[in-house]
């Protein structure tokens, strides 16, 4: 798996930073309608999940568990359709996808962060933005009630925050590529 990261560093980081231009555009503009963060979290989701299933699918003999990768990125790419199928769902229902979403993609990297600290040693990065997203999806069944803008401030601060950490985790990646002299 360090060798897979090490290689496909720029994925993580491309990853991250879609992440950020998506929490970015959620934090300017949070007077957005329903309908328009609906459609930019589809897009993000699905494109994200997409990234996850190419990198599988390409790199699959050196996933030693690639099924649940695939089946995060295939998650995440069904999240994005039918956020698209359906656009006009309720604020709950948006925000019961998007916390089942941030759930479930925080239970696989936690579970990533732990295959990956049986090759190095210290590794965090990807477990914090498990345990980040986890609390995320939490927050947002515990607190359905919130405004609009309270939401849109919440999933803007997130993503900026995933995106950083996959960031960082990607120019760790890229290091690891010269130290394993992978090309």
């Amino acid at each position: 798996m360090l060798s897979v990261l090490a290689r496909r560093w720029w994925l993580l980081a491309l990853r991250g930073l879609l992440a950020i231009l998506f929490g970015i555009l959620a934090l300017i503009w949070p007077e957005l309608t329903v309908d328009v963060l609906t459609l930019i979290f589809a897009a993000y989701v699905f494109v994200d999940g997409l990234f996850t299933v190419i990198g599988v699918i390409v790199d699959r003999e050196f996933y030693p568990r690639w099924g649940r990768a695939l089946l995060g990125g295939l998650l995440g790419m069904a999240v994005g359709v039918v956020t698209f199928i359906w656009p006009n769902v309720t604020q709950l229902t948006l925000l019961i996808l998007i916390a089942a979403w941030a759930f479930l993609i925080g239970i696989f990297s936690i579970i990533a962060a732990i295959d990956l600290r049986k090759e190095m040693e210290g590794e965090l990065l990807l477990g914090l933005s498990g345990v980040l997203s986890i609390l995320f999806g939490l927050l947002l069944v515990i607190w359905p009630a919130t405004g609009l803008l309270a939401l849109i401030w919440m999933i803007g601060g997130y993503a900026v925050v995933f995106g950083v950490l996959l960031v960082l985790l990607a120019f760790r990646a890229r290091g690891w590529r010269e130290q394993l002299g992978t090309l």
